[in-house]
């Protein structure tokens, strides 16, 4: 994908010789089925100021400060791709979770440290195992306190997979609660209070 803080524009690389589009969405074989560009217009035709109701304007109407007519600011030009700094700035403020435990580790670690748990599938439609890679990255190094934390990739699967390698996203997003409960069992009798009751609510 690209860097978002850095990178210029977000719908073409730039090399040497020529801008090479960027992908948006693409299936489990990692064959690209539309580029930023195409799916950023068609946002456009579907609704002005981050009203299409679709990934890259839900994203900009939760993260984005508002701008003087009142809407969300664009974090790049939807017809060009051209990035503004400034709203990427905001967004790494206020909402880059790796950003913030980066900036906020000492007060936060101790308040998260065994309770973080992230699963991605390695193929993800829109390229968000790339992120995760670095949160791991961050969760496996930063000390004072360790991270202590779970991070899983499921291979070949795609957006949303949530941690079942053995069935389908279809048929283990039905049944979230049964595969976290343990996990929350587990938690409950490693960090409970001293003479906390742990059986009678157990059955």
């Amino acid at each position: 994908m690209f860097n978002l803080y850095k990178d210029k524009n977000a719908y073409y690389e730039e090399g040497p010789f020529r801008q090479t589009p960027r992908p948006a969405h693409r299936n489990n074989l990692g064959q690209i089925q539309s580029t930023l560009e195409q799916t950023n217009h068609r946002e456009l035709a579907l609704g002005t100021h981050s009203r299409s109701g679709d990934q890259f304007d839900i994203w900009e109407a939760v993260y984005s400060p508002a701008g003087p007519d009142g809407y969300p600011k664009r974090i790049w030009d939807k017809k060009t791709g051209v990035i503004d700094k400034s709203v990427a700035d905001y967004w790494r403020e206020h909402f880059d979770l790796m950003h913030i435990l980066k900036r906020d580790w000492k007060t936060l670690g101790p308040k998260v440290t065994g309770k973080i748990h992230i699963y991605c599938g390695d193929m993800d439609n829109y390229y968000l195992n790339n992120a995760v890679y670095l949160m791991e990255d961050f969760l496996k190094n930063v000390k004072n306190p360790v991270a202590n934390s779970e991070v899983a990739y499921g291979d070949r699967f795609e957006h949303c997979w949530n941690g079942d390698p053995n069935v389908p996203n279809y048929i283990s997003r039905l049944r979230y609660n049964t595969m976290y409960i343990d996990k929350m069992l587990k938690r409950m009798d490693e960090s409970h209070p001293a003479g906390a009751d742990l059986t009678s609510w157990k059955y």
